[in-house]
């Protein structure tokens, strides 16, 4: 029998039903819409994402700070994020930054990997489902060259010259080159020319010959508009919007074999509800509250992740969750994006030592024994945010310190201490070594640890305690 259920009238037992048709409960529709707003959510996260950049032109810049290009189309920074951008939580400023999303219903597509010598890159490429579907980078030895991105659909002739086939299992992917900059005028200069030979475009532009383009010179456009004045991350889910649009997004990401029974049920229920307005505004209601009390509370790194000593906290599976919802959900809620543990390591922190939220009012120190800095082959640092997990501009412009930053100050014993504070330290021979917080406000810390050692990946080597200073 179908599923299905229509308006009723005079009833007023909250049931919806047409003759011939199978009832739904009120409650059991919010059960599912809550459930399936929880799940998909990153997915539809992303999917708006992609929608919101299908009438760009070409590559350029959004509000003159953040990469944008069509679909199956990439633009590149060619400095350091700008403090101010809002389109993508828990940014960094140790990389120069590159987005594209690939269409791939549309055309597959060829990226192009320039020889980056000694310096440190890795390209991000992960699905629909925020899933990593390539391993490109520094770590892994990745040769210069041409690499054909494709869809679970294609089955083309692969040219001659390119260097290897990467497949998606979404008709969605997205493609993030980060490209290692030190914070000096000399490496600001070369940088420009590593970056030059990056690029992403549609098969049939393909002609085995790499395109050079200096990324300097990009179009601006307006910023992307953003809901109100929310302080945080530009809303990319809706919930009054989301079962409407949640259909097209499964169709890109098509079922695994275990969420068959999930896809089944929730689109079932979303079909059921089409005409019956009483029973769709309790999926909207329902998953108003999900967004409020599921995953909001998300955004705080205290509230998921694997507990370490010092309140900090970490994640072994970013960017490979598989069956992992909640992880996945609370990753795209707070820092969208992220690298696999291979390639990156990250370890979050909203407590001093004590378990007491960190405060822009107070003063901290983290300091690293001698000889125990983040053991990494690429770089390590540490990064300021606020409470919505972006940057509060600062005299200094520094937002944070680590391997970039070549004059930090060791202490005399061969230890290194940073000062977490919003006022300058009193100290002369301190003000290298201080990274700016927020005056007055709740921050966050990441620490991030790019091609981490074996000590990072067994859990030998965690981050130190950042303690209030005395």
């Amino acid at each position: 029998m179908q599923v299905v259920a229509g308006a009723t009238t005079g009833t007023g037992n909250g049931l919806g039903a047409m003759p011939g048709k199978m009832r739904l409960t009120e409650p059991y529709v919010r059960m599912i819409a809550r459930n399936a707003y929880f799940w998909a959510w990153p997915m539809v996260n992303a999917y708006n994402r992609r929608v919101a950049v299908g009438h760009v032109p070409e590559p350029g810049l959004a509000g003159g700070m953040m990469p944008i290009a069509p679909p199956n189309r990439l633009a590149m920074l060619s400095d350091y994020v700008d403090p101010t951008e809002r389109l993508v939580a828990c940014p960094n400023q140790d990389v120069v930054y590159g987005g594209g999303i690939a269409a791939l219903d549309q055309s597959p597509v060829v990226i192009q990997i320039p020889d980056f010598g000694k310096r440190f890159w890795v390209f991000q490429v992960v699905n629909l489902r925020t899933d990593s579907i390539a391993s490109l980078g520094a770590m892994y030895g990745t040769k210069p060259g041409f690499y054909l991105l494709a869809g679970p659909d294609w089955h083309g002739e692969v040219p001659k010259g390119i260097t290897a086939v990467l497949r998606s299992d979404t008709q969605t992917a997205f493609v993030v080159p980060r490209i290692f900059l030190d914070d000096t005028p000399a490496d600001h200069a070369a940088v420009q020319s590593a970056i030059t030979g990056i690029d992403m475009y549609p098969l049939a532009s393909y002609d085995g010959v790499m395109k050079h383009r200096d990324w300097s010179q990009l179009r601006r456009y307006p910023a992307v508009p953003r809901s109100g004045d929310d302080p945080g991350e530009k809303r990319w889910v809706f919930p009054e919007k989301f079962f409407d649009e949640l259909p097209a997004v499964l169709r890109d990401a098509p079922a695994r074999p275990s969420e068959e029974a999930r896809y089944a049920e929730i689109l079932s229920v979303i079909a059921a509800t089409r005409n019956d307005p009483a029973l769709r505004s309790a999926m909207v209601d329902e998953a108003q509250r999900a967004q409020t009390e599921l995953v909001d509370p998300l955004l705080q790194f205290r509230n998921f992740g694997i507990p370490l000593a010092g309140n900090w906290t970490t994640q072994n599976d970013g960017a490979r969750f598989g069956t992992q919802y909640f992880m996945r959900t609370a990753v795209a809620r707070s820092s969208i994006f992220v690298n696999k543990p291979e390639e990156t390591r990250y370890f979050s922190l909203d407590l001093d030592a004590a378990g007491t939220r960190l405060d822009g009012a107070k003063r901290y120190t983290v300091t690293f024994a001698k000889g125990q800095l983040p053991p990494v082959r690429g770089f390590w640092s540490l990064t300021m945010y606020d409470q919505y997990h972006f940057f509060v501009p600062n005299a200094l412009g520094r937002y944070a310190l680590g391997t970039r930053n070549l004059d930090l100050k060791p202490n005399a014993d061969g230890s290194l201490t940073l000062y977490i504070q919003a006022d300058e330290p009193s100290d002369p021979a301190q003000r290298a070594n201080w990274l700016p917080a927020p005056a007055g406000q709740p921050f966050s810390l990441m620490l991030r640890a790019y091609w981490p050692e074996q000590a990072i990946a067994s859990g030998e080597w965690t981050p130190p305690p950042v303690v209030v200073a005395r």
